[in-house]
Formats: C-alpha cells, sequence, structure tokens
C-alpha cells in the first residue's frame, strides 16, 4: 500500500469521476470471491470505484480490510462508493505515471 499526498489523491478522485463502480458489495459481504474480483479489477484498470448496497454503517471498516488484502490503497470514500488505487507492477503498464 502506497501513501497517496493530497495532490495525488485529488488527482486521483478526478480520473475517477467518469468511472463507474466495478464492484458493488451487497448482502453477501466480504468474501473470498469478491477480494478476487477486486484485484482482478485492481490489475486491469490500477483505480477501481466500489458501491456499498449494504453495511453502509460499516464501509469504512469494510474498504480498511479490502485494501488490507489487495495492497491498495484508499483514495477517498464519497457516499457510499469507495475509491481504490493500486499501480501497476510495471511502470511501462502504469495508466496513472503521474501519481507515483
Amino acid at each position: 500500500m502506497i501513501e497517496l499526498n493530497s495532490k495525488q489523491r485529488k488527482f486521483l478522485e478526478k480520473e475517477a469521476h467518469g468511472l463507474s463502480p466495478i464492484v458493488i458489495i451487497g448482502g453477501g459481504g466480504i468474501s473470498e470471491g469478491l477480494i478476487e474480483m477486486v484485484n482482478n479489477s485492481l490489475f486491469h484498470h490500477e483505480l477501481i470505484k466500489i458501491k456499498f448496497n449494504d453495511y453502509k454503517d460499516e464501509k469504512t471498516e469494510l474498504t480498511e480490510d479490502i485494501c488490507d488484502k489487495t495492497n491498495a490503497t484508499l483514495v477517498r470514500i464519497i457516499g457510499n462508493v469507495a475509491i481504490l488505487y493500486r499501480p501497476a507492477e510495471k511502470d511501462e503498464d502504469r495508466r496513472y505515471p503521474k501519481v507515483i
């Protein structure tokens, strides 16, 4: 997990503005399948949104748990949507080189 400064967060928030949530957390909560889906989504996109349809009161704790399990960084939680970022492993594959 990387630490983001306020400029980096602002940049990623702006980039995420037009994105639709890829992962939706419903009644099933956090499962191994959901963690695998988040991992795959981060691998392919680097920046994703997760929407909480259920567990809205626990969204902060659940997002931290997801970040720990996927080695992602929480950019921000806006309403019931969390924005997560994990840079690509190879520099040439990075979509957001300005962040690092």
